[in-house]
């Protein structure tokens, strides 16, 4: 397997302090983490949080040996209004040293209806791109709602045209939103795939259950062996969010996260 970065979004730990979260991703092996930065839903910091809060993130992840390589920063791009709170998610990440920020196009879990056509949608990214450069990051979008598949998806960063605005594949999305299949449809925006969620999906389609990998039945090994033939070397980072439900406790959470450190080694990856 292609070598690779390979990390995990804090959100895995939604419901749980970022102090929980970082100590479980490293006690699982892993060096890489996406911090979550969405409001409303997975605060683990946000622009709002104190100096010294933020700084106490940056001393834990360095304690911990984690490298905080992304943010989860999800605002509503196609809401000309949210475009400046997503600004300062820029700001917040480069505070951290991050060189990816995460957003899917809409909201991704506020009850935000705000809907615009594709060519408003662009503009509102192109104007984005100078606090990309500012900031030092790539903008990646995540296949979500509306928009969660490779070929939507191509269709929008194609548009932008720009190297700073690229996909984040999400292998779980894609089915749950997309009704298609991960291994097949990347096919469609492999050229423009430059982050990936991995992400399992159990159950039903439309069900909420995505697992610790391996335990659904998302093909990863066919995926993983595209990109390898493809020469993309875009991150990983790992994505569990469990059913409706919710975990049970931290220890579950830890246990699906240490499980999927196993069947990434088990592949031959190194995290």
């Amino acid at each position: 397997m292609m070598p690779r970065i390979i990390g995990v979004n804090s959100n895995c730990y939604h419901g749980y302090s970022i102090d929980e979260a970082l100590e479980g991703i490293a006690a699982a092996g892993f060096h890489y983490v996406e911090l979550t930065a969405t409001k409303g839903w997975t605060e683990h910091v946000f622009p709002d949080q104190s100096f010294a809060s933020l700084c106490h993130v940056q001393d834990k992840l360095k304690e911990l040996d984690l490298v905080p390589f992304a943010m989860s920063g999800h605002t509503n791009l196609m809401d000309v209004d949210r475009l400046p709170d997503f600004i300062m998610n820029m700001r917040l990440a480069h505070f951290f040293g991050c060189k990816y920020i995460v957003s899917s196009i809409g909201e991704a879990h506020l009850k935000d209806k705000a809907k615009t056509g594709n060519e408003v949608l662009v503009q509102n990214i192109k104007g984005l791109i100078p606090h990309l450069k500012e900031n030092g990051l790539m903008l990646v979008l995540e296949l979500h709602g509306e928009h969660a598949t490779g070929t939507i998806m191509n269709g929008i960063v194609t548009a932008v045209n720009s190297n700073l605005v690229k996909i984040n594949y999400d292998t779980a999305n894609c089915v749950f939103y997309g009704n298609v299949d991960a291994a097949d449809d990347i096919d469609t925006c492999m050229d423009n795939v430059a982050y990936l969620h991995i992400k399992d999906k159990a159950g039903a389609r439309d069900a909420w259950d995505f697992p610790a990998l391996g335990k659904g039945y998302v093909d990863f090994k066919t995926l993983f062996n595209k990109l390898d033939k493809a020469n993309n070397d875009a991150p990983f980072s790992l994505e569990i969010e469990f059913t409706a439900k919710g975990p049970k406790d931290l220890d579950e959470i830890n246990t699906a996260v240490k499980e999927s450190a196993v069947y990434l080694k088990n592949l031959g990856y190194k995290i």
